[in-house]
């Protein structure tokens, strides 16, 4: 992550990386864009909120509903990537580094 961190985000990747968590559609849309997909802050984001939303939709099917809490933290993290800053999420992003998705 540290080669990451030296590329200059701008105010479209936050844009583009606040949009992925709240509308979990973007962050696919963001995948298949080439010029996204490029750009490391936005893809490090698209890809963590496809995970955390396969996630939650498991655990709300689960325990019927009770995941659906966890959705105002992804507004959280989506207003933390807006604001520029990588997101950590516990065991999600750990998992995604290891899969070599970022």
């Amino acid at each position: 992550m540290n080669e990451q961190m030296n590329v200059d985000i701008t105010s479209d990747d936050k844009l583009w990386a606040l949009l992925s968590y709240l509308v979990p559609i973007v962050a696919i849309i963001v995948l298949l864009m080439e010029d996204k997909k490029a750009r490391p802050f936005i893809k490090f984001h698209a890809v963590q909120a496809i995970a955390v939303t396969v996630v939650l939709t498991i655990l709300t099917t689960i325990t019927l509903g009770c995941g659906g809490i966890l959705f105002l933290v992804m507004i959280y993290w989506g207003i933390k990537a807006y604001q520029g800053e990588y997101v950590t999420i516990p065991l999600v992003t750990d998992f995604i580094k290891k899969q070599g998705w970022v």
